[in-house]
């Protein structure tokens, strides 16, 4: 127990990785209303789109006007995922205070997922993280399937460290492992951490789990004890990857806080705030989600 952190930041991605796979389409009204929700949970980090060719990600086509019109409350970062140089200007242009890139561990999702090799990513990339930075904003990376592959299976733990080297390299301030199907187990996320650790400072690390086999929250306690103190989830474990078949939401962020909270780990997050913003967004997309802690709200 003298392993646990007193404190842990959670980052918000359901507006964006929560909302991207939805079938149900959400209205530009509904998604500004509920980051204006989740803006007065006490949450320090939202991410409240992604600045993709609408083509990818329909769902998110509507980032510039999201991103000009919610009420940005203070201490509160809101981020943006950017793919490429074109992205990132209107990024710049909505002005948020974050921009992550993201790339894959895996040569296949790589592909799937952004349509070029792993080799000319990076080259992409290098861009988008110079100019950012030119711009004066923060730069976050993330590192898909660094758990496992949809088409490739196992990713070895020299891959992901190569990859998040060459991250770093560039000039980002933080990056975010990824498990996008789901797959890992707490044996694993040991031995990842253990190797990424020796190559990598704790504070520039946070953990992206996906909850697909109901091991996300024994994977968070494993990262905690390994030192780890940020964590991507989404509320009321929306979520999945458009190019990685079977995978579920993200760790929800309300399991997340009941877990926490209970072990006198402090968030800086209101519940009853954050409850009533899962509700929101349970109510507005119309059917059940995943969280075990809003199974256990009566209506």
């Amino acid at each position: 127990m003298s392993k646990w952190p007193k404190q842990v930041t959670i980052k918000e991605v359901g507006p964006r990785d929560g909302l991207q796979n939805e079938k149900t389409a959400i209205s530009t009204e509904d998604k500004i209303a509920w980051i204006n929700r989740l803006s007065k949970t006490g949450l320090a980090y939202i991410e409240i789109t992604s600045f993709v060719h609408p083509k990818w990600i329909p769902q998110l086509a509507d980032a510039m006007e999201v991103a000009t019109r919610i009420e940005r409350a203070p201490g509160v970062t809101y981020a943006a995922l950017v793919p490429n140089q074109k992205g990132l200007e209107k990024a710049l242009a909505a002005e948020v205070d974050e921009v992550a890139v993201f790339m894959s561990a895996s040569e296949t999702h790589n592909r799937k997922n952004i349509n070029k090799s792993i080799e000319e990513t990076f080259s992409v990339l290098e861009e988008v993280v110079k100019t950012a930075k030119q711009a004066g904003k923060t730069v976050r990376g993330y590192v898909s399937t660094a758990f496992g592959c949809p088409y490739e299976g196992n990713v070895s733990i020299e891959q992901v460290i190569r990859v998040s080297e060459r991250l770093f390299t560039m000039g980002i301030d933080e990056l975010s492992l990824g498990d996008t199907i789901g797959v890992a187990t707490p044996k694993q996320v040991l031995e990842l951490l253990e190797a990424v650790l020796q190559c990598f400072p704790k504070e520039k690390l946070a953990m992206h789990f996906h909850d697909t086999r109901g091991t996300a929250l024994a994977n968070i306690l494993v990262s905690l004890e390994m030192g780890i103190t940020t964590f991507d989830s989404s509320l009321g474990g929306l979520g999945g990857c458009p190019y990685a078949p079977g995978a579920s939401g993200n760790v929800a962020t309300d399991d997340l806080v009941y877990m926490l909270h209970g072990m006198d780990i402090a968030t800086g997050i209101d519940v009853e705030r954050l409850t009533a913003a899962a509700l929101f967004i349970q109510d507005t997309i119309g059917r059940p989600l995943s969280s075990r802690y809003l199974q256990t709200i009566a209506r």
